[in-house]
């Protein structure tokens, strides 16, 4: 399974509406039961979130860093997003006529299909679905 990068932070932030739902795909995962995979893009978009959510307290950066190495470093196969996949997505995106920050939605499908996922897990399944239809992959919230 692919963890997007909504399910993620969702799952590493216990106030947030739907962690359990997202905690309990990385639960799953972590102990074995399904192959947990993500990018290394998302490594960064989570560290960005975390470190700027409107919590109180906050979560500092060194936490956030603690919860990625944790939380995904320790557990998850990172898979890199590489020049010629930036290319072809800015590419892609430019030809469909898609802007803004859909681009990081079909950075992380690029990543997941290249990886050989099955699943994406994300609360924006739509996005997902509109970056990349014929994907071949079931693209589902938790």
């Amino acid at each position: 399974m692919f963890f997007d990068t909504s399910v993620l932070v969702a799952a590493f932030v216990p106030a947030h509406p739907r962690h359990e739902r997202a905690f309990d795909q990385m639960r799953r995962a972590r102990s074995g039961k399904d192959r947990m995979l993500t990018s290394a893009h998302n490594l960064a978009e989570v560290y960005s979130v975390l470190t700027t959510l409107p919590l109180s307290p906050r979560i500092s950066p060194a936490a956030a860093a603690r919860i990625i190495r944790e939380n995904l470093e320790a557990h998850a196969e990172i898979k890199p997003v590489t020049v010629a996949d930036y290319r072809a997505v800015v590419r892609d995106l430019g030809d469909a006529g898609l802007a803004g920050g859909i681009i990081y939605d079909a950075l992380a499908c690029r990543a997941a299909i290249r990886a050989g996922a099955e699943v994406i897990l994300t609360f924006n399944p739509k996005d997902f679905r509109r970056v990349w239809p014929d994907a071949g992959i079931r693209i589902e919230e938790p």
